[in-house]
């Protein structure tokens, strides 16, 4: 088992800096790093130079994504399949101290590293060779990840961990350099899938209207009001990709109840579905456009109805699943059909996921529907309010008080949030969106009502509910509602707190680190109310700071 550490008893143990945590220092280390040197770089103008210096910028991203996709699979398959080892490991490396030669050698690497990216991609290497210089890049990256790696987790025991971990290292190296060479050659796909999406499309659309206009040299098809250009990224080549990658995960996961080979038929099933979806979606793109709405088309539908798409045959995929007997042991046959429902209503992953859910399935499906602006904002509001209206008694066990520290907290992010704003200097539109704007005043005070009643009631509450309630301690057990609001492991913070920041958009390191504070509001005193009021100050002081300092770009 993965050590099951609160705050009282980390507080207690000196030597509680194990595997985990010292794995999430290293990545954090390497994600900033990352985000200093990169920020500027650009891989087109490398690739523009021909040579072994097109090849570098071909390749390079395609290694970092290659080194994140290694370590990300690993340890997700070694904290699955291993984790006695990796507790063992965990309790030898507890009492080393992180090694400060190797940690400032990674330093002088990374510099290097970045002072040599700096002369590539801003062509500053006159007289020196190009192919010398980048032959140091490569050289100072590889040599910065393994003497960060080494600094924090001495070098027997990462190969300790290789060794007893079986061939896992290797099977995940097989798999990474697969899909990174296969997604950098995909795209010699997209043509024949974008010709037979053009035709499918085609084939829809004349059910339903006459007079297409079709061009099948430039892709365009449409009608005389509306039409549209089937680019090789539309041909729906991408969604049968990730409905690809979501079935064998799912088989993997759930290999024990399925019945193989029958179950394999799942993927090309999805895969299909998928690439039909995708060509209903482009057709209902030119149906919406004809019949005048074309704001909604070019905006809202066009980029939320493919993410529609995709979570209905995954959701499909699931029960399809678990309820046919011929495919998984666990089907349901037609005498126990009710018996998920009964047991649902004991689910705590519902108590604590449902107001969140709600908020993401209703804006998934107003965003669809919506323009150039959000108008249907407060039916997210509502779909919270409703859920956790619906879910009140089982909310009666949760420790809503707080003090102050959860308040400081959450002033604490709100500084942050403004300081990553300020770094990243992104040019903006700040004023009032013109429709917003150009609205009466009683639709627009309405609109603003809702929005910052969402932020700091219904947002604070699904979204600490389902992050520091529920994924910091799902870990641990599946029966959350059985620990000690302060128990938690060290990859449950982790992982609960990039969670919240990817939710976050172009923001996400500001929003691991208020993942983190929230999360430090909770374990301090074992007190959920803590961290929801950090959050609703935070949020209430960015609709302060937007309302009054016209920042819109922050809503």
């Amino acid at each position: 088992m993965l050590p099951q550490l609160s705050i009282r008893e980390s507080a207690a143990n000196d030597s509680s800096f194990g595997l985990f945590p010292r794995l999430l220092s290293l990545t954090i280390l390497f994600v900033v790093e990352l985000l200093l040197i990169s920020v500027w770089l650009d891989d087109a103008a490398l690739i523009s130079r021909g040579g072994f210096l097109a090849f570098a910028g071909q390749w390079g991203a395609w290694t970092v994504r290659g080194i994140v996709g290694y370590a990300a699979i690993f340890f997700t398959f070694a904290y699955l399949k291993s984790r006695p080892v990796l507790t063992q490991i965990s309790s030898l490396v507890r009492p080393l101290p992180v090694n400060p030669r190797l940690l400032a050698s990674h330093a002088a690497a990374m510099a290097i590293f970045g002072l040599a990216a700096w002369a590539l991609y801003g062509n500053h290497v006159e007289g020196f060779p190009a192919t010398s210089v980048t032959a140091i890049w490569l050289l100072a990256g590889f040599f910065g990840i393994i003497l960060g790696a080494f600094a924090f987790v001495p070098r027997m025991l990462w190969a300790r961990l290789l060794r007893d971990t079986g061939w896992l290292w290797a099977y995940t190296l097989l798999a990474v350099i697969f899909a990174c060479i296969a997604g950098a050659y995909s795209r010699v796909l997209w043509v024949p899938s974008s010709r037979l999406t053009y035709t499918l499309v085609k084939s829809l659309l004349s059910l339903f209207v006459t007079g297409i206009i079709a061009n099948p040299v430039t892709m365009h098809l449409g009608t005389a009001k509306f039409a549209v250009e089937i680019a090789p990224e539309c041909s729906g080549y991408e969604g049968a990709g990730l409905i690809l990658a979501f079935g064998v995960v799912w088989l993997w996961f759930f290999r024990d109840e399925c019945r193989f080979p029958r179950a394999l038929i799942l993927i090309p099933a999805g895969v299909v579905l998928m690439y039909l979806l995708n060509a209903v979606r482009i057709t209902s793109l030119i149906l919406i456009g004809d019949a005048g709405a074309t704001r909604i088309a070019l905006g809202g539908f066009h980029s939320q109805a493919g993410w529609i798409a995709f979570n209905v045959v995954a959701l499909s995929f699931s029960l399809a699943a678990r309820r046919l007997p011929w495919l998984t042991t666990s089907g349901h046959t037609g005498t126990n059909v009710a018996e998920p429902f009964e047991q649902s209503a004991d689910n705590p992953a519902a108590t604590y996921l449902l107001p969140f859910l709600s908020i993401l399935a209703v804006g998934m499906v107003t965003g669809a529907v919506s323009g150039d602006f959000q108008w249907l904002y407060p039916l997210r509001f509502l779909a919270a309010a409703g859920a956790l209206w619906f879910l009140r008694r089982r909310y009666a066990a949760i420790d809503w008080s707080f003090g102050w520290f959860g308040p400081a907290m959450g002033v604490f992010a709100f500084v942050i949030w403004l300081g990553m704003d300020a770094l990243l200097n992104t040019p903006t539109h700040d004023a009032m969106p013109e429709a917003l704007a150009a609205t009466t005043p009683a639709i627009r005070t309405t609109w603003i009502v809702f929005r910052i009643l969402a932020a700091v009631i219904t947002v604070p509450i699904a979204e600490e509910l389902a992050f520091r309630g529920f994924l910091i301690r799902r870990f641990l057990s599946g029966d959350i509602e059985a620990l000690r609001p302060q128990s938690f492991t060290w990859l449950g913070l982790g992982v609960s707190s990039i969670a919240f920041g990817i939710l976050h958009g172009n923001l996400w390191f500001a929003g691991i680190l208020a993942g983190l504070l929230y999360a430090w509001a909770l374990l301090r005193r074992g007190k959920l109310g803590e961290a929801i009021i950090a959050h609703a100050t935070t949020n209430a002081l960015l609709a302060a700071y937007v309302l009054l300092f016209h920042k819109w770009h922050l809503w």
